[in-house]
């Protein structure tokens, strides 16, 4: 069984689309394995519906826990009078991983992202034992929000697997180069930077997706 999590520096960091990219590059070159997608909870609409529309994905469920207001989910959960139930998606993560050969596991905003009010994304990658990818934003400050990140990662024991920069609006080399230069992010997290995935104005063309993730340093993922 091969898993890996999706995480990111913050919200909007691009872990949809890398999430998108590798499946479709997966089910592209390896037709006979079965790849699943989850995502343990969301708030507010988005990801599941996405994933629902694009592929033809023949699992039960993408996400077992699901609150309507886009907010963290200890406090969306109180606004519907309820709590995040662990238990439930553990639960559907565990089944899940019965069916697949590889499972994409897309976290709920940053590593430091609160799930419960005890528990963060980093929390839960540590305690299900999930190798983790980081998606990075190109853009002013991603130096800091990176080395903030993995220092979360280490001190939680998290099994950080590599960096993946993104870029989340045009932008040139030079302006990549300036603002997530690779050797320096390298050199203060001792993480590999996997490669950078440019702006996609069409971020559901899977033909283009697919060739995307197909240029990543992918053998460092599992």
């Amino acid at each position: 069984m091969k898993n890996l999590l999706i995480a990111g520096t913050d919200t909007n960091a691009g872990k949809t689309v890398l999430t998108t990219a590798l499946f479709a590059y997966l089910r592209k070159y390896y037709p006979s394995r079965k790849v699943g997608i989850f995502k343990p909870l969301q708030t507010g609409e988005g990801d599941k519906e996405l994933y629902s529309q694009l592929f033809s994905l023949n699992q039960s469920e993408i996400t077992p826990l699901h609150f309507w207001a886009p907010l963290a989910p200890p406090i969306a959960a109180e606004k519907e009078g309820k709590e995040v139930d662990l238990k439930i998606v553990w639960q559907a993560f565990t089944k899940l991983q019965e069916q697949k050969d590889w499972l994409l596991v897309e976290a709920l905003g940053g590593l430091g992202s609160p799930i419960t009010y005890e528990l963060t994304v980093a929390d839960l990658a540590r305690d299900w034992g999930l190798p983790t990818v980081l998606v990075v934003p190109i853009k002013l400050g991603c130096i800091a929000q990176v080395v903030a990140n993995v220092a979360l990662a280490q001190q939680s024991k998290v099994k950080l697997q590599g960096i993946v920069l993104n870029c989340v609006q045009p932008i040139s080399e030079l302006e990549i180069e300036e603002l997530a230069p690779i050797n320096l992010i390298q050199s203060l997290t001792n993480v590999p930077v996997l490669g950078i995935m440019p702006y996609l104005a069409d971020a559901q063309d899977l033909e283009k997706l697919a060739q995307v993730a197909g240029n990543l340093e992918l053998e460092n993922l599992w």
